[in-house]
């Protein structure tokens, strides 16, 4: 994945009132999940912008998250793009690595409302969704048929630094009315994460293709 560095501020004043005042600035709200794993109850200092969520039932484990503050424009190249980034926080000077995880638009103006980014590193598996690119000419469109292409983007979990700018998928020899699925495809470092029945491209039948075949078993 290509690198995108991003600045952002600790944000401690919560809240929609204080979020709506950041948006008429054009500064947008963002949470930074995937923290330090603590034990409940935490003592040791947070810092700025930081707090803990429970995540057991029995309230002894917690993760550590962080509140920040982005600026609108800066992140306009990282959100508007069908590619995907590993993006380097810098918080006060610290660095931090994080990817795009969600994002709440408003319904209207179609501005950014808040973003939520996951903090990666080089130990832990993230599942990412990552652009398909198709090369190759099938041998179904040589005949005829027309080559589709269903899903865009796949989901895939891999450590960061493995996770490919996309995944490129040949299908010279994919036939006419025949379909390529996830259970078909294999990447090296690469667990694929969506249903193995789902169809990511087929070549189907064109009118002159059904022609043509009509006329072929006469």
């Amino acid at each position: 994945m290509k690198t995108y560095q991003l600045s952002a501020q600790p944000r401690t004043d919560l809240g929609k009132k204080a979020a709506k005042a950041l948006r008429k600035e054009n500064l947008i709200p963002v949470v930074l999940n995937g923290g330090q794993l603590v034990d409940l109850p935490y003592t040791a200092a947070l810092k700025p912008g930081e707090k803990i969520v429970e995540i057991d039932a029995e309230g002894k484990k917690g993760l550590i998250t962080t509140d920040l503050v982005v600026k609108a424009d800066e992140v306009r190249k990282l959100i508007y793009t069908p590619d995907i980034f590993a993006i380097e926080l810098d918080v006060n000077g610290e660095k931090r690595m994080a990817v795009l995880k969600d994002l709440q638009f408003h319904p209207v103006k179609d501005n950014v409302l808040h973003m939520d980014l996951l903090e990666v590193n080089d130990k832990k598996p993230v599942t990412i969704e990552v652009p398909v690119k198709l090369e190759g000419h099938a041998e179904g469109v040589k005949a005829g048929g027309k080559l589709n292409l269903s899903m865009k983007k796949i989901r895939v979990r891999a450590i960061y630094t493995e996770i490919p700018e996309r995944v490129v998928i040949n299908v010279d020899h994919l036939g006419l009315g025949k379909t390529l699925q996830i259970g078909d495809l294999h990447f090296e470092g690469l667990e694929l994460m969506n249903a193995k029945n789902a169809v990511v491209c087929a070549v189907q039948l064109t009118r002159a293709a059904r022609g043509a075949q009509a006329n072929a078993d006469k």
